[in-house]
């Protein structure tokens, strides 16, 4: 308890304060895991709950244009993803992204392109080796190569301050505004494409207010991180609850969680057009019924006068209510 109430105290007014920027912080509860081989879309689109033949198509509205000398011109945003069981309960979430290429043309070819789409995703370390275990089992004659590079790579957080108020292009021009200067920066291209891994931040696909999201090798500081604005991850945490999101197997309960009842609809990672998934025909009935008993709710609790006193996440229904409440007065963090 005296460790939360140290750092919430320090910093709970600094994730609120416009004047102060947006902090970032690496994500340690999140590990970074690469598909590969000409299977690699197939394989996920008859898992995951998106629709991940996304990554396939040519660059269209949704792709983002950059300006930026030391970003590539196009790239495919991000997916939030969730892989299901058979019965429809939630198992893992996964943010995919694609590698963004720096020879792109702006009609998404590729020159000399071996054809072979890589993504990379960031899913919960706490079940890492179980998650790789059960891609594998479903692999079966797939050309698909699922490696562990949690080594090699990091996910980051750039979240708060002002940066949830901004237009997608105003967010989109920070994050490629690395030193955008006449001529290439290499130091910058390096640190902001990973080397020939062209990483960048991008914007969650889950909802505005959580700001920017990306992973980059591990040896190598990430554009936009400086000694001031870096913070504790536990304080990306806090931004969550207060916004109502909850991330991961161990906030979302592996085996028995309906993805519907934890919003993952209104957080982008369920798609009712593409065709069949594990778990599919469970969330499509469930959808179109219109009936569900159970949400995860965000709460604000006032006081006479009218200020916040208390904000706490509740998920109603469960005999085993798994919540977390942080009291604003006080400063103090609980799970």
């Amino acid at each position: 308890m005296h460790l939360f109430k140290t750092i919430f105290h320090h910093n709970y007014h600094t994730l609120n304060n416009t004047s102060t920027g947006p902090l970032v912080s690496l994500l340690k509860s999140r590990s970074v895991i690469r598909f590969s081989g000409s299977d690699t879309i197939k394989f996920l689109q008859g898992l995951l709950t998106n629709d991940v033949k996304k990554f396939s198509e040519l660059p269209s509205k949704t792709a983002s244009y950059v300006p930026a000398p030391n970003l590539p011109p196009v790239y495919v945003p991000p997916m939030y993803a969730a892989f299901l069981n058979p019965q429809g309960r939630f198992l893992y979430d996964l943010f995919l992204y694609r590698k963004p290429l720096g020879e792109e043309r702006l009609d998404g070819s590729v020159p000399d392109s071996s054809g072979d789409l890589e993504l990379f995703a960031d899913v919960d370390s706490s079940v890492l080796d179980e998650l790789l275990h059960t891609f594998k089992k479903y692999r079966l004659r797939s050309k698909v190569e699922i490696d562990n590079v949690a080594e090699d790579f990091s996910c980051w957080q750039l979240f708060g301050g002002n940066l949830a108020e901004k237009s997608d292009g105003e967010e989109e021009t920070e994050a490629a505004s690395v030193s955008r200067v006449p001529a290439v920066d290499h130091s910058a291209m390096s640190s902001s494409h990973g080397n020939d891994v062209g990483w960048q931040w991008f914007k969650d696909p889950r909802v505005d207010c959580l700001g920017l999201r990306g992973i980059f090798p591990s040896k190598e500081t990430p554009p936009l991180v400086e000694p001031g604005n870096e913070t504790n991850e536990l304080n990306y945490l806090l931004w969550r609850i207060e916004n109502g999101v909850a991330e991961g197997s161990t906030e979302i309960p592996k085996g028995d969680a309906i993805p519907l009842e934890y919003n993952l609809e209104g957080l982008n990672a369920i798609s009712f057009d593409k065709g069949c998934y594990v778990g599919q025909e469970f969330i499509a009935r469930t959808h179109h019924r219109g009936v569900i008993r159970k949400r995860l709710l965000s709460l604000v609790f006032l006081d006479d006068s009218g200020k916040g006193v208390l904000c706490c996440i509740l998920a109603f229904g469960f005999f085993s209510i798994q919540y977390y409440v942080y009291i604003l007065s006080n400063s103090c963090f609980v799970f």
